[in-house]
């Protein structure tokens, strides 16, 4: 039995396949979610809203409008609403489309119904879905360009994307807030060189684990800062 959410998250589900949406529709209503609407494509779903707002949206990567993986992800974003990724594992190439495109995380279609409403949930409170359907895309595609950081830009970056504030991953570290201010700002200006901004310290923890700082450091890593 899925445990209700703490507070009515508004979602909507985006997928062709209409007996997909009526059952995703049933699970998290039965979960407490309030459930806007379903639809079979982006441009549906946002003709649907008519202006309601929505905190994430369940979106299959393989819609048949012809529609690309990078265009449907913005058009979610714009609404002001998380992306969770709900499609085929092996689809890596999509996969990792999506994700460069800022969708906060991937569930496969074959995970359990509690597993989908608890990364739905997840990805409705602004938070990033750490799991091993995005490292496998992450791994498997060679052209991904990582930011090249020194340890201790890792160590910041460890503990900070992981929820710590500045000033106390400062303390943890035994270095001053100014010096935790420029490593930080020198890991967002690399993270800008590879074409990967994260101007937010969401952005920051979708870097880490994209790169393999979450959850945790490389031990073979370069000792430099």
């Amino acid at each position: 039995m899925v445990a209700p959410v703490s507070k009515s998250v508004r979602v909507a589900i985006v997928d062709d396949h209409e007996s997909v949406r009526l059952g995703l529709q049933a699970a998290f209503q039965n979960a407490g979610f309030t459930v806007v609407t379903t639809s079979a494509s982006v441009p549906e779903l946002v003709e649907a809203l008519d202006g309601r707002e929505l905190d994430v949206v369940v979106l299959d990567l393989s819609l048949g409008d012809g529609s690309s993986v990078t265009e449907n992800v913005k058009a979610v974003q714009a609404l002001g609403a998380g992306v969770l990724v709900h499609s085929i594992a092996d689809r890596v190439a999509s996969v990792r489309e999506a994700l460069a495109a800022g969708a906060a995380g991937v569930i496969p279609k074959s995970s359990a119904t509690s597993t989908v409403i608890a990364a739905a949930e997840t990805v409705a409170h602004g938070e990033v879905l750490n799991n091993l359907e995005w490292a496998s895309a992450i791994d498997a595609d060679r052209d991904f360009a990582k930011a090249q950081l020194g340890r201790r830009e890792r160590e910041i970056l460890h503990l900070y994307a992981s929820g710590l504030p500045l000033k106390l991953a400062a303390q943890q570290l035994g270095i001053g807030y100014s010096t935790a201010r420029e490593y930080l700002d020198r890991i967002r200006a690399k993270y800008v060189e590879v074409g990967r901004p994260a101007p937010t310290k969401v952005d920051l923890l979708r870097r880490a684990v994209e790169d393999g700082i979450l959850p945790g450091l490389d031990p073979d890593g370069d000792e430099s800062a």
